[in-house]
């Protein structure tokens, strides 16, 4: 069995960093991804995801120490699930509503944008990401 999952996005505050009692480091972020697209009445609409991300040893530190809120960024790994319903992990907003968000263990993270560059985050609830357009299944190549 094998998983793996590409996100790109950017981030949504700054990564944070700890080491473990071992001495392995360890940081998390999170990091939004927008879809763009016109509904069937033509009124634009936007669609934000968010994943939170966990980035270990070295590449955990040089995470850290190059990323910062509104870094673009792409994100290779796997899907970890809630521990205690195996899915996405879910949190009450200040507005009573449910957001959910799913974690992944990163393989690799690839810097996008330089550190100088952060550009163009917005804040709110979703970057400025304007990745591939949205295809339909039917046009999917495989």
């Amino acid at each position: 069995m094998y998983q793996k999952i590409i996100v790109v996005g950017n981030l949504g505050r700054d990564p944070e960093m700890r080491y473990m009692p071992d001495g392995t480091a360890v940081t998390n972020f999170s990091i939004a991804t927008s879809r763009r697209w016109s509904g069937a009445d033509g009124q634009p609409r936007e669609e934000t995801t968010w994943f939170r991300i966990e980035v270990w040893r070295k590449q955990a530190e040089t995470a850290n120490q190059y990323l910062s809120k509104g870094s673009k960024v792409l994100v290779e790994g796997r899907i970890k699930g809630d521990p205690n319903t195996g899915g996405p992990r879910l949190w009450t907003r200040q507005d009573g509503s449910i957001g959910a968000n799913f974690e992944i263990v990163a393989d690799t993270v690839r810097f996008l944008s330089s550190r100088g560059e952060d550009s163009g985050y917005s804040g709110g609830d979703g970057g400025d990401y304007d990745g591939a357009p949205a295809q339909e299944e039917d046009d999917i190549p495989f």
